[in-house]
């Protein structure tokens, strides 16, 4: 049996190769960049000769990842892209921007990705690199999501834009996965309720996805509008300090969507299959909207118009979770938790954001001093957690 809520020491591939098949629900992780910083342990990754050599090794990492997922696991991958230079990669360099960590033995006279066509000043393309070569090893490849960072880290170069984005890579194990889109949907923009309402009436091409009613066998209905927007895939979020001692740090609202949309808040005790979103769908008539809504129409026209007669009829649908059930045939009560899996887990932030929303932990760490600063992080929060429900106790009586 796999023990959760731990962060396991050694090198990652190493101990990924104990853990059991599909034993885990989702992976969101985001392991060393190539060619940037030296963590200063011996065997870490980021420090190969040639972004190839890299690739290769996250290959094999990502292979016992899969091997480990469920079947309808995902992976969230967060990768940063690196400049080839023409001297030691790890020397402070405009380029670069490389001003942190030190140096290791024999790395100073090392190249960064001279070769295979890239020249000094190049673009190496590391995420892309890597997304590619796990989906020829037989991932999924779903979507690239650009991770906005409106507070980049400062840059001198006068011959570029400043960076201010990362790649996260959804990844699946299989055509078919667990995503729970209603969990992660976002706040619509105001106008779009305006362009909703008005283009049932203007005569223009209807908003994609809602469709003018009709016969029910061939269009959707109307939606009523809720609000919500599917999520889209540019995420807007800051970077955060941290205090401790590793500089590379996960901000807690990027990792929030992915184990939001990619585990269940409950699971089968016996199992482990994710329990799915129960969803409420209520048609409704035109006639149902006040007569000052544009969308409003009566149920019997006089007149000119009565030859439209029974088509006030067509249904508006509006959805609304109401609970959550089983997908697997175990007879269980969904007391079981999800696993979410962190192969770099760093400083913690992962075990963080999925201790927070009922979500069990797995981590995996090279660096025994980061282990120390992520289990901190974790017993402060169930510190927290646990003077707060005493205060609940004593204020409830």
């Amino acid at each position: 049996m796999l023990e959760t809520n731990k962060i396991y020491q050694g090198d990652v591939l190493k101990v990924l190769k104990t853990f059991p098949d599909e034993s885990v629900h989702c992976c969101v992780t985001s392991p060393p960049y190539w060619g940037l910083r030296d963590y200063g342990v011996e065997g870490q990754l980021g420090l190969e000769s040639t972004p190839e050599e890299y690739v290769t090794k996250m290959v094999e990492v990502f292979r016992e990842v899969k091997r480990v997922l469920r079947k309808d696991g995902t992976l969230w991958l967060n990768l940063g892209d690196s400049y080839v230079t023409s001297h030691a990669v790890g020397t402070k360099d405009d380029d670069t921007g490389w001003k942190h960590g030190a140096i290791s033995k024999g790395y100073q006279a090392r190249a960064g990705g001279v070769g295979n066509g890239r020249k000094p000043k190049d673009l190496v393309g590391i995420p892309w690199m890597v997304a590619f070569a796990l989906r020829a090893d037989g991932w999924y490849l779903r979507q690239d999501i650009i991770w906005h960072k409106p507070n980049p880290m400062p840059e001198s170069v006068k011959d570029r834009c400043t960076k201010a984005h990362e790649y996260i890579f959804l990844l699946s194990k299989n055509r078919k996965y667990y995503y729970d889109n209603e969990a992660i949907k976002e706040d619509a923009k105001p106008e779009s309720e305006k362009r909703y309402k008005s283009t049932f009436h203007t005569g223009k091409k209807e908003i994609s996805g809602q469709g003018r009613p009709g016969n029910a066998s061939n269009t959707p209905g109307y939606k009523k509008w809720t609000g919500k927007r599917n999520k889209r895939s540019v995420w807007t979020i800051t970077t955060k300090p941290f205090k401790g001692a590793h500089f590379a740090v996960f901000p807690e609202d990027l990792i929030e969507p992915c184990i939001l949309a990619g585990t269940s808040p409950q699971a089968c005790e016996i199992c482990g299959a994710p329990w799915g979103r129960v969803v409420e769908r209520k048609r409704f008539k035109r006639n149902e909207f006040p007569p000052s809504d544009p969308r409003y129409r009566p149920n019997v026209y006089q007149g000119a118009y009565d030859r439209i007669n029974g088509k006030g009829d067509a249904g508006y649908t509006e959805t609304k979770t109401i609970g959550w059930q089983p997908t697997c045939t175990c007879q269980n009560e969904g007391k079981g938790r999800c696993i979410v899996l962190d192969p770099f887990m760093g400083s913690g932030t992962t075990a963080i954001v999925a201790l927070k929303h009922n979500r069990n932990y797995i981590g995996i760490e090279l660096n025994p001093e980061y282990i120390k600063i992520a289990e901190k992080r974790v017993s402060e929060l169930e510190a927290q957690e646990t003077n707060l429900l005493n205060w609940l106790d004593e204020l409830l009586g």
